[in-house]
């Protein structure tokens, strides 16, 4: 994976940091965004859509304790956004909520991706609420403003219950996950661990007559001048609750994404050869 021109040096890497974070502050303060900060007192009484996902991962020749800590971290960061009430017209934003994950607020090291490789950096770990958060959020009327994503596969899948390309990337502060309610209904954002799970849910003021579903398409590994990519699409079908009939849908992600690992090595996937990328 090509790194950009800023992560050459050092201080250059620091000054591009500095200027884009600036650059987010200044957003958040002058840029007209009204976000939900505000937690309810009850829980409101509509499940929109709930989520979980495991909390340790098999990854080969990583530090167990660097696992264990991001789930200390993934606790803050759910007490700070449990049971936030995004009103009609606010803005819900990942990093407005949980602030700067810093050693001194309580959040230690844990594991990162940075330019496809696994590092240890403070607050490492909180990737997997914001895509836990970005996957709840598709199966509902929100609207998604701000995502990131990696531009590679670096994982084989272990235990995976969603489909791959449907995550969210977040690093403090201008790498954000944020949504907009532009419905007429008050949305609240709850998120909790068990020892084994980090639990999501989206909830309303009201049932809704429709029900959002994430469908994927055409999915495959293929080889192309020697590199292996990832493909496949993702659709969002809308159904009537009531009739189950379809009403529409659409493409929300078509993805063709670098393999980082040895496909050769995982029982189970076929990779298809090409001999361009025209296919």
């Amino acid at each position: 994976m090509k790194k950009p021109l800023s992560s050459m040096h050092p201080v250059i890497e620091r000054c591009s940091v500095f200027l884009r974070k600036f650059k987010r502050r200044m957003k958040w303060y002058f840029g007209g965004e009204h976000y939900a900060l505000k937690s309810g007192q009850e829980i409101l009484p509509a499940v929109v859509i709930c989520h979980q996902s495991l909390l340790m991962r098999k990854l080969e020749g990583t530090d167990q304790t660097l696992q264990r800590n991001k789930i200390d971290s993934l606790r803050k960061a759910c007490k700070s956004m449990n049971g936030v009430l995004v009103q009609p017209g606010e803005t819900f934003s990942f990093w407005k909520l949980v602030g700067h994950p810093t050693e001194t607020r309580g959040f230690p090291p844990g594991l990162q991706l940075s330019f496809g490789k696994l590092v240890s950096r403070t607050g490492g770990g909180l990737c997997q609420l914001s895509n836990l958060l970005h996957w709840m959020i598709l199966h509902t009327p929100l609207t998604v403003t701000e995502r990131h994503r990696h531009d590679f596969d670096p994982f084989p899948d272990y235990k995976r219950t969603v489909p791959f390309g449907s995550g969210a990337t977040v690093f403090y502060n201008y790498l954000d996950f944020m949504f907009k309610n532009d419905t007429g209904n008050v949305f609240q954002v709850r998120a909790w661990l068990d020892d084994t799970y980090l639990h999501g849910e989206i909830r309303a003021d009201r049932e809704f007559p429709f029900c959002w579903t994430i469908q994927e398409r055409n999915h495959r590994f293929v080889r192309i001048r020697g590199e292996v990519y990832r493909e496949n699409e993702l659709w969002r079908i809308i159904t009537d609750s009531g009739t189950s009939k379809e009403i529409s849908e659409e493409l929300l992600f078509s993805n063709k994404l670098k393999v980082q690992y040895d496909t050769s090595a995982v029982p189970g996937i076929e990779v298809i050869e090409l001999n361009s990328d025209s296919h």
